[in-house]
């Protein structure tokens, strides 16, 4: 099932999406509704999530787990910030991964 027929599925079963963030002591971080992971390394991870791009910067950061086919992630290291970017704004301004980390 690619993205586009997850996100149509989602949105055709309910139109209120539910998205959760768990943050365990700032070093454990579990998301669920994740699309995709866009980049990722040992200070910035960011995610496509069903409400738009995700941004979680740090140190020593890692994936865990990652479980595409349920939109499981978990991050794990020292979490800084999270921040969320609208879906509309990154389709305007795709400007590569420069533009999607500096916003």
């Amino acid at each position: 099932m690619t993205i586009d027929e997850r996100k149509n599925n989602n949105i055709s079963q309910n139109n209120n999406v539910i998205q959760n963030l768990i943050l365990e002591n700032r070093e454990k971080l579990s998301i669920s509704g994740a699309l995709d992971v866009l980049s990722f390394d040992d200070q910035i991870v960011i995610l496509e999530t069903e409400l738009g791009l995700l941004t979680v910067k740090g140190e020593n950061l890692r994936i865990n787990k990652l479980s595409l086919d349920t939109g499981e992630v978990i991050v794990d290291g020292e979490i800084s910030s999270l921040g969320y970017s609208e879906k509309d704004f990154e389709k305007k301004n795709s400007g590569g991964i420069l533009g999607k980390i500096f916003r």
